[in-house]
């Protein structure tokens, strides 16, 4: 009798398809989480594995990449359940290591037809080492900030490739960076091109004194990672940079950022940088900064991409700049799994937040031509945040085919939307340079 294990952190999901594969005959182990199914791998040795892709301690890519590195575990096939239908994610699984992509609500008869499939597929080639983070026994110091507000300053606010020159002068041309001065602890969003000039503010402002930074990275898309080379503060061994993120689709964290960095691309390597680098690559959806607590949530994005909210004593900032909300439109690409799966988890990452910073690349109309593609429309963004009972929104990731005439007029409509619903919620239109502060609460105020 051949055996295998269903991981998957969706019950309503995972629970029927082990009670149908026992009626065919199959040993069925099941869990919960990636960190949990790779110890149930190793213990009961499956002949199939079948594991959802966005899972909390570990994903599908992590997972199929510590399975085919056990030469214990490596011949064990290995089918990814997703809500998702991203091209990318179909070709990024298959390079993992995968031997099939089910699309989720998956139908048994398709589960079946595909587990019979694999009798013929050979065991993959093994995946290749990944470079490993540097170790660091450093405590963490709260430095930078006594000011106990949260000030909140853009440094890049575009999508997908900068774009300077005279038609994007107002809102900015430079790629997704936000930079947090929260409770003590100077905490930056991504790495995209915003982050050189945010270098160069930080090395004017505090001069010889040491920075402690945290750089949390959203995921390995060229526009979010692609200034992290140009970081002033990275080079100077006074300094201690943190970064913090999750798993990509092809290579960790640490293999990723040092890939651009390689000679053919770049004259400096990340090893050379003189700061002390920490890469962290997170496993739970939760970690703390200093006492500062943050959690991220998967969005619906090709690849492994999430979002962060951070809580602090003013409010809670969450950044999520990649995402594409769940539509009568995007069901057909995604599948219906997609609103329990990742909207439902989306709507209570958001819901009650102080500031949400979100993907709004595309109008209602420009975006009939991009469903699928990862991205939101103005339209559904505002309905999410209204929802969520979100106090301020900032809509952001701007497509670089908008000029400042375009967003401005993305921002008047989605005003108007708001008032047409009658809300209060503030909505403003993210813009490179500008910065807002949220003062702390009163003790005992929620």
């Amino acid at each position: 009798m051949k055996t295998i294990l269903i991981i998957d952190d969706d019950q309503s999901c995972r629970s029927p398809a082990a009670e149908m594969l026992r009626r065919d005959g199959w040993t069925v182990c099941e869990a919960e989480d990636g960190e949990s199914g790779l110890e149930m791998a190793s213990r009961h040795r499956p002949d199939v594995i079948l594991c959802d892709l966005l899972m909390p301690r570990s994903n599908g890519y992590q997972l199929i990449r510590a399975v085919r590195s056990d030469p214990e575990l490596r011949t064990a096939q290995i089918v990814v359940m997703s809500g998702r239908d991203f091209g990318s994610d179909r070709q990024s699984a298959r390079e993992a290591g995968a031997d099939g992509y089910l699309v989720k609500p998956i139908e048994f008869s398709t589960l079946r037809e595909a587990l019979a499939g694999l009798d013929v597929i050979g065991p993959p080639a093994p995946a290749r080492p990944a470079e490993s983070a540097r170790e660091t026994t450093a405590e963490l110091v709260p430095t930078n900030s006594t000011d106990r507000a949260t000030k909140v300053k853009f440094w890049g606010v575009r999508g997908s490739i900068p774009t300077p020159g005279p038609s994007t002068v107002f809102f900015g041309g430079n790629t997704s960076c936000v930079e947090l001065r929260v409770d003590g602890q100077l905490i930056i969003l991504d790495a995209g091109s915003g982050i050189r000039p945010l270098g160069l503010a930080l090395a004017a402002e505090f001069g010889d004194r040491p920075l402690d930074l945290h750089l949390l990275i959203t995921h390995t898309h060229w526009d979010h990672i692609q200034g992290f080379p140009f970081f002033l503060p990275a080079y100077h061994a006074k300094n201690r940079l943190r970064i913090i993120g999750y798993q990509g689709a092809c290579d960790d964290l640490a293999a990723t950022l040092a890939g651009q960095m390689e000679s053919s691309y770049f004259p400096i390597a990340l090893k050379q940088m003189a700061a002390d680098v920490v890469i962290e690559e997170q496993r739970e959806l939760h970690f703390q900064v200093g006492a500062v607590r943050v959690e991220a949530c998967y969005s619906n994005h090709p690849g492994i991409c999430v979002g962060y909210r951070v809580f602090s004593s003013s409010g809670s900032v969450v950044y999520l700049p990649d995402n594409e909300s769940f539509n009568e439109r995007s069901t057909t690409v995604h599948g219906e799994a997609l609103p329990r799966t990742i909207e439902e988890n989306l709507a209570k990452f958001i819901a009650h937040a102080d500031v949400l910073i979100t993907d709004a690349q595309y109008g209602a109309e420009e975006y009939q031509r991009h469903v699928g593609w990862g991205h939101g429309c103005l339209d559904d963004v505002v309905r999410f945040a209204i929802a969520g009972s979100v106090k301020r929104l900032y809509l952001f990731h701007h497509d670089p085919e908008h000029d400042d005439r375009t967003v401005s007029s993305m921002l008047m409509h989605a005003r108007e939307l708001a008032a047409a619903a009658g809300s209060s919620i503030r909505i403003e239109a993210a813009r490179e340079g500008e910065q807002f502060t949220l003062t702390p609460r009163p003790i005992g105020a929620m």
